[in-house]
């Protein structure tokens, strides 16, 4: 059930085109932001120097203190640095000590489960404050399609994977829909913590407050997702937010410039991030058949139609139907930087896209960059006729076929 809203796969998100939905932030970033709506966390300071690390330990003396790598992945307690270093998550009992995760942790890459192989780069790590809950809980505000609109989502058992959780004990689970405009009353927000089990009843108007608070946030800042796993209550009766994710929708940057200044380009696929700079819609995957495409939906069977015939795509990308032939070369730069593409493969649909756009990119492309992969090219529709002669004239090794399937099975075939 859980898993079907959080989920966001590369080819379901590539497939949305323009509707792209996977701006994620930093936890101390969210920290931030969970504080300026009057959400109480446990104090925490941001370093991206081990020397700053050491200095906001100092901070923490008297209780110690947690130190969280700052990637964007899940998975980070038990993922491990490629210096050899276990684990993103440590607990600290002096500065010196801080310090000397820091140093490991800051400029190396953590893997995880999430991040694949490759890992992501630490470039900073959190410090807070230790705040053993006497409980945890697992709350979330998210969209649902079922309802049509947002849920609370929530359970008792939080501090572990919620999915787990929903397969195990699907009652463990409670959801509550969310009236768009008015959010959570008051009444409602009570009705949920008496029900999550909440002691007391100051703890049960903190978390009431908080899951009011957070789907204010989860409004006005145009989020797809907000997961607080774990919030915890202390044994002195208080309520605190001690984890958070959030994720944005891309479609809102025209205004919550705020939100997409925290974007660190540095914890995703360069390759992609070179793309959205001329409105491609790329993502990288790892096989060795290069893809451009015009349409998403083109694209998808285009990887099928390879999948059948034994390839496996080194991408998605779809050109879209306003490419030029700037556009169409730049595409075809990302996709020959990938040292694992071995074939290409252009499969155009000529309605919006005019044919003689894409062979005029391919062929400006081909030449500049004295190309070496084999080039298979499917061109229907507008323009076609004048596409196919200006391939013809231009001298290049260019394969052309007008059916798909013996096209894809010669891009498969010329990948070996």
């Amino acid at each position: 059930m859980l898993a079907s809203w959080r989920k966001a796969g590369s080819l379901a998100r590539a497939a949305s085109a323009g509707q792209r939905r996977f701006l994620s932030i930093h936890e101390y970033q969210s920290v931030n932001l969970l504080n300026s709506y009057g959400i109480p966390t446990p104090k925490s300071i941001a370093a991206k120097t081990p020397q700053e690390a050491y200095e906001a330990a100092k901070q923490f003396n008297s209780t110690g203190c947690v130190i969280k790598a700052q990637v964007l992945a899940g998975g980070r307690g038990k993922g491990h640095f490629d210096n050899g270093l276990q684990g993103g998550v440590h607990l600290v009992e002096s500065p010196e000590q801080a310090k000397d995760y820091a140093n490991k942790m800051i400029g190396s890459k953590l893997i995880t489960k999430q991040t694949g192989a490759a890992g992501r780069i630490c470039n900073a790590v959190m410090l807070a404050e230790r705040r053993d809950p006497s409980h945890e809980y697992y709350v979330a505000v998210l969209n649902d399609r079922s309802v049509g609109g947002p849920v609370l989502v929530a359970s008792a058992q939080g501090g572990m994977n919620i999915e787990e959780v929903a397969a195990k004990d699907p009652s463990a689970i409670i959801t509550t829909p969310i009236n768009f405009e008015e959010g959570l009353s008051k009444s409602e927000a009570l009705d949920l913590a008496k029900k999550l089990g909440f002691k007391s009843e100051g703890a049960q108007s903190e978390a009431a407050d908080i899951f009011i608070r957070l789907y204010r946030i989860f409004k006005d800042k145009d989020a797809t997702q907000i997961e607080i796993n774990p919030m915890g209550e202390t044994s002195d009766g208080h309520v605190l937010c001690m984890d958070a994710k959030f994720g944005f929708d891309d479609n809102a940057e025209f205004r919550q410039k705020d939100i997409f200044a925290l974007r660190d380009i540095s914890q995703e696929e360069p390759s992609e991030v070179e793309a959205q700079k001329y409105n491609l819609n790329f993502i990288k995957l790892d096989g060795s058949i290069g893809c451009l495409v015009n349409g998403a939906g083109l694209a998808m069977a285009t990887m099928d139609v390879l999948a059948l015939h034994g390839g496996n795509p080194a991408n998605f990308l779809d050109v879209g139907g306003g490419a030029t032939p700037e556009t169409v070369k730049k595409a075809f730069e990302i996709l020959v930087s990938d040292p694992k593409v071995k074939s290409i493969f252009i499969n155009i649909f000529g309605g919006i896209m005019r044919c003689d756009y894409i062979a005029e990119g391919v062929i400006n492309a081909a030449k500049e960059l004295s190309l070496t992969v084999p080039l298979i090219v499917r061109l229907k529709g507008t323009k076609e006729a004048e596409a196919k002669e200006m391939i013809r004239q231009s001298g290049l090794k260019i394969i052309p076929f007008d059916d798909l399937d013996e096209a894809a099975h010669n891009a498969v075939k010329l990948a070996i």
